[in-house]
């Protein structure tokens, strides 16, 4: 079929619809719409050829989705030209809100990296060093390992106790 003769050409819609394609049941080629209950035939997601065939084959009503030109001509997957720069917008609307949401999100992080108080748990007590107590006395002599002792010493008594910490306290 030349371009002239083409169905999707003479293609117009008598009342459009404003149920939400997102919202019904199905795939990116045809959709239930629980508002009107009829399958929904997305043309843009066809190829020209399928397209054709379904507005030329339909009987009784045929309920249509599709990206129309300035010309009035409909878009279809197989038409590179207008498919692409629909796909490029998006893309693009796609990117900017994720730039968008990115730009929040790091905007927040620092934000809360600054703000966070400083724990202070007190200030520091310097505490007085204590004077050391002096002890003084004679140092005793040290046992003469090989000196013999005649006299018989007194055996090893076994001491058992808590130490004294008290300082203060003369030997």
């Amino acid at each position: 079929m030349s371009k002239f003769d083409s169905p999707l050409n003479d293609i117009k819609i008598a009342s459009p619809c404003s149920a939400d394609w997102n919202g019904m049941y199905g795939d990116e080629r045809k959709r239930f719409c629980g508002e009107c209950k009829l399958n929904v035939y997305n043309l843009s997601g066809m190829t020209k050829n399928e397209a054709e065939r379904l507005v030329t084959n339909a009987e009784g009503r045929l309920c249509v989705r599709f990206y129309q030109r300035a010309d009035g001509s409909v878009i279809t997957a197989d038409c590179p030209v207008g498919w692409a720069r629909i796909k490029q917008r998006t893309r693009l609307y796609a990117t900017a809100a994720l730039s968008l949401v990115m730009a929040l999100f790091t905007g927040v992080f620092f934000v809360s990296l600054v703000s966070k108080p400083k724990l202070t748990m007190g200030k520091l007590i310097q505490l007085a060093t204590p004077t050391p107590a002096h002890t003084m006395g004679a140092i005793p002599e040290r046992p003469d390992s090989n000196r013999s002792s005649t006299n018989k010493e007194k055996p090893n008594r076994e001491v058992m106790g808590d130490i004294s910490r008290d300082r203060d306290q003369d030997i």
